[in-house]
Formats: C-alpha cells, structure tokens, sequence
C-alpha cells in the first residue's frame, strides 16, 4: 500500500516561513479554499494555515540553539481522527495514504481536532467547518502537471531543501532512504497513531579551523591603494584618505 508523507529535515530548515506562505497560497486558491483570514491586522487575529512552523530556544547559556519545527497534519497511517466523525467527513484513501475532509459532510462538531493528539486540525470560523494539510492532494494527483512538480507547494517552495516528499513504503524512494540513512523518526510514537510523516534530527558539526588556514586579506574597500577615510561624510573617492 502507498503512503505518502513528508520528511522534514530539522537539521537544515532555517524559519523562513516559505513552506507556510506557499501553502497558503495554493490551498486558498485550489480545492481546499478559500482558507479564511478574520481581522488579520487587529488585537484578536484568526486564520487558517494548514502549515505553522514552530520556534524555540533550547539548551543552556551559552550553549543555546534555536530549532524551528514545522508541523502539520502527520497523514497517520491509523488516524484517530477518522473514526471518531459522526458524518464519515474525515477519511483516509487507501490509494495513496492522504487524510482528507469532506467538507460537504463536515458539521464543525470539532471532534477530530480532540481526538488529534498533535493538534494538526484548523476549524475555518467563515465555513464552520474543519480544514487541514491535504499533501496539495490536487497538485500530486494532476497528471497534466510535469513530474518535478507533482509536489505539495510547501516542498517546491523550501529554499533549503529541507522538505522530502515520497512514499515512505517504498524502500528505494528518496523518503524511505533518508530515513534510514539519517535515523527519521515519527512524532510521538507512544500516542500508536504511526504518523506517516517524518523528522530528521538536528547533527552537530564541529568547525576546526586551523592558524595554518587563516589568510590574511587586505581591506577590499581600499581603493588605488589608500585606505577609506571613516570619519569623512561617506565612501566616495574622494574621501579616501592617504
């Protein structure tokens, strides 16, 4: 059986926060939209973001680490989301793996985001209904779209590549090797959801510089020789001191 996931690599994912602003964008314009934004600007905002990435402070001073974590829906391989709708809204296809909602089912009874232990579900308060990461199911399934680009947004969106997507049952797919090789884990696995996304660990790397490796360059605003004159109104030629 197929189950498509994300891998995330926390060991080089910087915040930028692309992952969030993509899928933002795609989801309120595709199928899943439109995602709701109420008094964005004012004391009490509420919105709908299918993808949040997380910040914290780790460790002790002067050995501190600033991890950024994304999140979303985690496409449980036994989500306890699903069974707990009274209307059969939430569902997972047994094609590819992909968690969805029906929103023409839907009654915002809220009771998948209770039964969710990662708190991944986001009630849209326009529609009264519940909303959540779809994998972009409508980007990944367009066979008019070339190979490349048959991801979700968040994944073509990464600057730094910290973002896989795959099937994490196929042994030889670039999810599945990543994990092994690199020791992915799923998030909260005592909770027995199997969550088909997964994390790859931070790596510490260790800098050596050697006294034998530093070279010393010449200050490249020097200009015809001479030296910029600080104290002068700015760095126009003519302020070059001799």
């Amino acid at each position: 059986m197929t189950q498509l996931a994300l891998v995330i690599d926390l060991n080089v994912c910087v915040g930028c926060h692309a992952c969030v602003t993509s899928c933002k964008q795609w989801n309120t314009s595709g199928t899943a939209g439109a995602l709701v934004d109420l008094n964005p600007y004012a004391a009490d905002p509420n919105g709908t973001f299918f993808n949040r990435v997380q910040t914290f402070e780790v460790g002790e001073y002067p050995n501190t680490q600033t991890v950024h974590f994304p999140k979303s829906c985690l496409h449980c391989e036994d989500p306890p989301c699903v069974p707990v709708c009274p209307t059969g809204a939430s569902y997972k296809r047994a094609e590819d793996g992909i968690v969805l909602v029906d929103y023409d089912k839907c009654i915002g009874c809220k009771y998948c985001s209770w039964a969710c232990p990662y708190g991944a579900r986001e009630f849209d308060e326009e529609r009264k209904v519940m909303t959540k990461c779809t994998l972009c199911v409508d980007r990944v399934t367009d066979t008019k779209l070339p190979e490349p680009e048959r991801k979700p947004a968040c994944v073509l969106a990464c600057p730094a590549n910290a973002r896989l997507f795959g099937d994490v049952h196929d042994p030889e797919s670039v999810v599945s090797r990543a994990i092994a090789e690199r020791g992915g884990y799923q998030l909260m696995p005592e909770w027995g959801t199997r969550p088909a996304n997964h994390y790859l660990p931070r790596r510490k790397t260790e800098i050596r510089i050697h006294p034998e490796d530093l070279e010393r360059v010449d200050n490249p605003l020097k200009l015809d020789g001479k030296q910029p004159d600080h104290a002068g109104r700015g760095a126009g030629r003519e302020d070059f001191a001799t």
